[in-house]
């Protein structure tokens, strides 16, 4: 009897993701939904676990817009991805976090205000067609990886089998501890 493998990713993490921590660390992917409540439930327990195991683990957040359940949250990846290109993507990831879904055009564009950004800039990077593909490309690529679903996570390109919620914060943090021991025999 043999077993099932889980799924990796197809595409390696690169200088293409957004990425925070140290290069060679073990490596948190995050294939997400910002409108999605199941993400929105994950957000904090990822990042208690990130803090405490600082500067361990890379994290990197790749888009997954649910498109049939979350109406906005292909608005809300493309808003990350402008803010991004004036240096805010984290603060914007933070911000469309705490919005709790108030995700609406309006609402984005008052972020993009509170985080400092040229609004003209961010107005026209919304509507850049590059920003699109990129977001389309990295869910097409997600699903070969063996995404279904947000939040799914991957520790060292191999994806996480486990819970993600409030009262699975231990076994994520020992996922990635395992991680880091194997790395460090």
């Amino acid at each position: 009897m043999t077993s099932e493998q889980p799924p990796r990713l197809k595409r390696p993490v690169s200088d293409e993701d957004w990425a925070r921590g140290p290069l060679g660390a073990v490596t948190l992917v995050e294939y997400m939904d910002y409108q999605c409540p199941f993400c929105q439930a994950a957000h904090p327990v990822i990042e208690r676990v990130l803090k405490a195991l600082e500067p361990r683990v890379r994290f990197v957040v790749r888009p997954f817009p649910v498109f049939s359940l979350h109406p906005r949250a292909e608005k809300a990846a493309l808003a990350a991805e402008a803010a991004g290109r004036q240096g805010k993507f984290w603060e914007m990831h933070q911000r469309l976090f705490e919005a709790r879904g108030a995700l609406g055009d309006d609402d984005l564009s008052r972020y993009a205000r509170e985080l400092g950004l040229e609004e003209d800039r961010f107005q026209r990077d919304m509507k850049d067609p590059a920003l699109l593909e990129k977001i389309k490309r990295e869910k097409m690529l997600g699903v070969r990886s063996g995404v279904n679903g947000t939040p799914t996570l991957y520790i060292n390109e191999v994806r996480y089998e486990g819970e993600v919620g409030p009262d699975h914060e231990a076994e994520l943090r020992a996922a990635i501890l395992a991680e880091l021991n194997k790395g460090e025999r």
